[in-house]
Parts: structure tokens; C-alpha cells; sequence
């Protein structure tokens, strides 16, 4: 098959691209950062006390620039949908598992907040679907405010992705799914 002028036929061999391939490995290893092997191992050890893989815990850790304190959980994530119903037992042993680590639930109606207290720390009403970017926002607040602990350095565990979006509107950490949390090691 010919190919027209300006084509690369697929090469990228192009003169340079060794030179600029070791230029940009150099910058990009200037910028990670060399953290002691006592910070390593205490960011290892902070992980697993919140019951997640390092990479995952490193990652949130990054992107929030502080330590995680606490896990935000929908009544959907903690599987609690009807009246009467009650957290798992094994999403409960997860819950009691978590060392130094504030845990809020946010319930939809028709749940409670006693339906989800114990496990969780402090429970309060999820922000109404499809509510206002302010009224979401004031909603977490409150939540926030009750436990008090700083919203950025929470991290939402999410079942739906309309709860997903709770992350921006309440300046959290990050979100993880449901699944990725409760995933059985």
C-alpha cells in the first residue's frame, strides 16, 4: 500500500526521539519525590490500618496532599435500601477493622441513621438526587461538621454514579466503588 507525503508508514524513528525519550525519563524522575524508607514503611502501615492496597492509599494520598482520616459511605454502599434492613456482617468486620479512621454514613429515605450506627461513626441524611450543586455541597457540610473531621481528607465510598459526583461538591479526597472497598483480601 503507498502511503502520501507526510506519512510515517507507522516509523517513529524519527532523528531526535532517543534524545528527547531520555530528556523527558530524566525530568520525570527529578519530579517523584525520594521519601525515606520510615515515611514508605508508615504510609504502609497507615494503609492497611484504613484497609486499603498501598497503591490505592499512595494514590488518594497524592491527589488529596494530606493524610486520610475517614470514609464517607451512601446507605446504597453500606446495602442497607429498605427499613429494617442492617449492615452485612461483613461490611460491618470491615468497618469495626479501620484503626484511626472516622466513619460517616449518608443515608437515602427511607433508611435511617440508626439502621446504619453502629458500624458507622456518625450517620445523616444523603443529599436529595438531582438537588442543586449548593444544596449537595451545604448537605455534606453538615454531615462533615457533625463528625467533624475536614472534608478533604475523606474519602466517599460509592455505590451509584450520581454519588460519585458528591466528591466535587463536598471537596473530599476521592471516591473508591463500592467494590474496590468492601473487595475481599
Amino acid at each position: 500500500m503507498m502511503h502520501g507525503i507526510g506519512h510515517n508508514s507507522g516509523r517513529v524513528d524519527e532523528p531526535g526521539k532517543a534524545w528527547r525519550t531520555h530528556v523527558w525519563r530524566k525530568a520525570r524522575q527529578e519530579l517523584m519525590p525520594k521519601l525515606p524508607i520510615e515515611v514508605i514503611r508508615r504510609r504502609v502501615k497507615r494503609a492497611k490500618e484504613l484497609g486499603l492496597p498501598y497503591k490505592t492509599y499512595a494514590g488518594l494520598r497524592a491527589s488529596s496532599g494530606d493524610d486520610l482520616i475517614g470514609f464517607m459511605f451512601s446507605s446504597n454502599a453500606l446495602d442497607v435500601l429498605k427499613p429494617r434492613d442492617a449492615v452485612p456482617a461483613t461490611k460491618t468486620s470491615k468497618l469495626d477493622a479501620l484503626v484511626r479512621a472516622k466513619t460517616i454514613a449518608v443515608t437515602h429515605a427511607p433508611v435511617t441513621s440508626e439502621q446504619v450506627c453502629p458500624p458507622a461513626d456518625f450517620a445523616s441524611a444523603a443529599p436529595r438526587p438531582l438537588a442543586p450543586w449548593a444544596t449537595t455541597r451545604e448537605t455534606l457540610s453538615g454531615a462533615f461538621a457533625q463528625a467533624g473531621v475536614p472534608s478533604s481528607r475523606v474519602v466517599l465510598v460509592a455505590d451509584l454514579s450520581i454519588e460519585r459526583e458528591w466528591v466535587g461538591a463536598g471537596r473530599m479526597a476521592g471516591s473508591l466503588p463500592v467494590a474496590e472497598f468492601f473487595a475481599h483480601e
